[in-house]
């Protein structure tokens, strides 16, 4: 590897846009061709990707995973998703954290069913955390998880066991998190019970931080088309009327209300049509769903209208948490959103206290003051949260974004 690259790769924080400069420079020079920027962009992330590589594959024989950690936007899911990509290997599994902890809890609970009925007199006891964990390193040799978070305790208690057992057969787990191990679960109910988890993550990963202070996803455009709407604004749902029945025209089906089957239950969504849901966000959020809920919608929508967003607040904890899990899930998924809110995205979110309202302007500083000064009680990892749910949404905002959710031309290209 180069001196150059070194130095770039070992560039001070804060001058990310300098060190982007520099490589665009530098390829022009190289080449006769012009690249655009954000070939070059990536090209420079792959860069930065190989030399991590030496980590990764050093953690294949010392550990098992390699954690890629902290501030929203910084290139983790993309370094992630390369590596992922540039593997030859059928044995692999990309998923959302989230995705994966649902199918650990399905598969426990199809095993749980499948054991014979207790005779009175002859009782034992049956744990298929193991078993579970087993059953996935035969399908898998690596497990890419983006989002690598704990805030459920049912998920809390299982993991220790079940990446026990992953570890030990083989699997190599690739992770991207917000969160440091230690602060992971933070301030979660009988969190005395994980931290044993966090010393067996701790020991048994490489941790690599890609804090360099930049969110690259508010460096794109937002682009031409208009997809955030202010519920204030006159004519505001004559304008959403008229994007939903323009996306309804192309869909070889009727408008009318959906049927969902979750895990058993049904859930009713008044307006879609084929691939396009119209929906309020006390439809999506205000109700009990959950992650599962989501991935569904996801599988069968790839443009989704929430109308009627309110001003967020931390006596709103249930929705913001729903809120938040459904824009990760759509995100992954790359559901296009067009969204109509109470305020600017970056003022959606407010902070209660007493009977004043403070509002939050969701900058890193400011997320990290809140969140040292909250416990999990006065709603912590919501405003963690949802500092990347803003990040996020920015992105979902971009021609980009909406390009590559069109799965109308991904099946025309099939």
């Amino acid at each position: 590897m180069s001196d150059q690259f070194l130095t770039y790769c070992t560039w001070p924080k804060g001058n990310e846009r300098r060190r982007h400069s520099l490589l665009c420079n530098n390829r022009e020079s190289e080449s006769t061709s012009v690249h655009s920027n954000e070939l070059i962009f990536r090209r420079y992330l792959m860069r930065c990707l190989l030399y991590n590589l030496q980590l990764i594959v050093w953690a294949k024989k010392q550990c098992q995973e390699s954690l890629c950690l902290l501030q929203s936007g910084t290139g983790k899911t993309m370094l992630m998703d390369m590596f992922y990509g540039g593997l030859q290997n059928n044995q692999k599994k990309r998923v959302h954290f989230n995705g994966f902890m649902l199918d650990i809890h399905k598969r426990i609970h199809r095993r749980k069913r499948s054991l014979p009925r207790r005779k009175l007199g002859n009782m034992f006891t049956y744990d298929p955390i193991s078993p579970v964990a087993v059953e996935i390193s035969r399908e898998t040799c690596l497990l890419c998880f983006d989002e690598f978070q704990v805030t459920d305790i049912a998920d809390a208690v299982i993991l220790r066991q079940l990446f026990q057992t992953l570890f030990k057969t083989g699997v190599v787990v690739v992770a991207t998190s917000n969160r440091p191990p230690d602060d992971l679960y933070k301030n979660g109910l009988q969190r005395d019970t994980f931290l044993p988890f966090i010393d067996m993550l701790k020991e048994s990963c490489h941790t690599i931080c890609l804090d360099s202070g930049v969110d690259y996803r508010r460096l794109q455009e937002t682009g031409a088309g208009k997809r955030y709407f202010l519920t204030g604004e006159p004519g505001t749902d004559v304008v959403l009327d008229a994007m939903f029945d323009e996306l309804a025209f192309t869909q070889n089906s009727f408008t009318g209300p959906k049927v969902l089957t979750v895990l058993g239950r049904e859930v009713m969504l008044e307006k879609t049509c084929g691939s396009v849901a119209d929906c309020t966000f006390h439809e999506l959020c205000g109700r009990s769903l959950g992650a599962s809920d989501y991935l569904e919608m996801a599988r069968l929508f790839d443009t989704v209208f929430i109308r009627h967003v309110p001003m967020l607040t931390l006596r709103m904890k249930d929705q913001v948490r729903r809120f938040t899990t459904l824009v990760d899930n759509f995100y992954d998924k790359k559901v296009r959103v067009v969204l109509q809110a109470a305020a600017p995205l970056e003022q959606l979110f407010t902070h209660t206290g007493g009977d004043d309202e403070q509002h939050l302007g969701l900058c890193v500083t400011c997320v990290q003051e809140v969140a040292e000064r909250l416990t999990l009680f006065t709603a912590e990892e919501e405003i963690f949260a949802f500092h990347r749910t803003v990040s996020r949404l920015a992105q979902m905002q971009t021609d980009t974004y909406w390009v590559e959710g069109d799965r109308s031309k991904k099946h025309l290209d099939t």
